[in-house]
């Protein structure tokens, strides 16, 4: 699995409070992120892959789910999230 628990602690910890504060928008939106790219890179081997189109689909909702969220309750931590991941609207 691409995703171990080691993985996950590696996220949490740079993006989170902590690596057991699963719950903080950063950290989701993070883990949300390392997900979408694996998802890309498994989609430009296999693009007759529709199951994992969807679920490449839905993850990135959620992601936008989340960012919205964050715009919404603190501008100045969605910025700094928007910039550590390189992400752009």
């Amino acid at each position: 699995m691409y995703l171990t628990k080691e993985v996950k602690e590696g996220i949490f910890g740079k993006h989170g409070k902590s690596t057991t504060d699963t719950g903080s928008a950063e950290g989701q939106i993070a883990l949300f992120t390392h997900r979408i790219s694996h998802l890309t890179e498994h989609l430009k081997k296999n693009h007759k892959d529709y199951n994992t189109q969807r679920s490449l689909v839905k993850l990135v909702g959620k992601r936008r789910d989340q960012l919205d969220y964050l715009i919404k309750s603190d501008i100045v931590r969605y910025r700094a999230i928007i910039k550590e991941l390189g992400l752009r609207k």
